[in-house]
């Protein structure tokens, strides 16, 4: 897929799970199971899918994943699988993490950024070493200080690291990366995330971070039980998403198990899938 000057690869680092009624919120399970039914432990599998873009001067990552400093237990706890990894799936495209340019992270859940480090030597250092990672100030101040609520969702191992190498960017507020890349804040979910938003004259990608994670979200009332503030991610869904019907845009699922994104379409006072798709070649 080509956007201006970035041809456009979609990328997997892994996949993982979480509980299935935190995952959907006060939606019942005799629902929710339906198109994402739930092991023993009552958890879903969810991706941890990227975007990589490549210019001839720029080769970015959007988000990082679950990473691989996770303990046995921790593993099980969150049914880590390694099958992928982000190294392996950079292989495919013939490159590897110190090529990376920039990473550009929507925000410092464990679940997107934990890639971003790496243990060498007995020391954490950036995963990607010669790049730029890119976050909202506002959502990093929250992580340092984060509530007794979502303190188990920021781990500070996973960005700490960058920010004392010097190599964490702060954005603050609605930015502009360059003329294909916008970064657009929202803060239902958690205080300080940004949309990634891909445009050009023809196309344009939303990625979406945890504002609609799998396509099974898109439905207004299907919000996470782990959202700091529903009726914003409520708000921030209705506006998104009649911006994507109305201007045609492809709204881009970064933990959906199957589907890598889809187009939207009006239905009554909400919003359903139009078209799904797995992958650029299915356009």
């Amino acid at each position: 897929m080509q956007i201006g000057k970035y041809k456009i690869s979609i990328i997997e680092s892994g996949y993982f799970g979480l509980d299935g009624g935190s995952m959907f919120g006060i939606i019942p399970k005799v629902l929710w199971q339906k198109t994402n039914p739930p092991d023993a432990s009552n958890r879903i599998k969810l991706a941890t899918r990227h975007l990589l873009l490549e210019s001839d001067k720029k080769k970015i990552i959007i988000d990082t994943g679950m990473g691989n400093k996770w303990d046995d237990k921790s593993k099980n706890i969150y049914a880590v699988d390694e099958k992928f990894s982000m190294n392996s799936s950079l292989e495919k495209y013939g490159l590897k993490p110190d090529e990376i340019t920039d990473v550009i992270l929507t925000h410092l859940h464990f679940d997107h950024t934990g890639g971003s480090t790496l243990l060498q030597d007995g020391k954490l250092v950036p995963a990607f070493p010669n790049a730029k990672y890119y976050v909202q100030k506002q959502n990093y101040d929250w992580a340092i200080n984060p509530s007794d609520r979502d303190k188990g969702s920021y781990l500070k191992e996973n960005f700490l690291p960058l920010y004392e190498e010097g190599v964490l960017e702060f954005i603050i507020g609605d930015a502009e990366f360059d003329e294909e890349i916008e970064f657009i804040v929202i803060n239902g979910h958690t205080f300080g995330q940004q949309l990634v938003k891909i445009s050009d004259a023809s196309n344009t990608f939303l990625f979406c971070g945890d504002l609609v994670p799998t396509v099974s979200h898109i439905p207004l009332s299907y919000i996470m039980g782990y959202d700091l503030q529903p009726l914003v991610t409520l708000h921030e869904k209705k506006k998104f998403l009649k911006s994507a019907v109305d201007e045609n845009w492809k709204i881009f699922c970064e933990h959906d198990p199957e589907i890598a994104f889809t187009t939207i379409k009006k239905i009554g006072e909400g919003f359903t899938v139009d078209k799904k798709f797995r992958s650029f070649e299915e356009i």
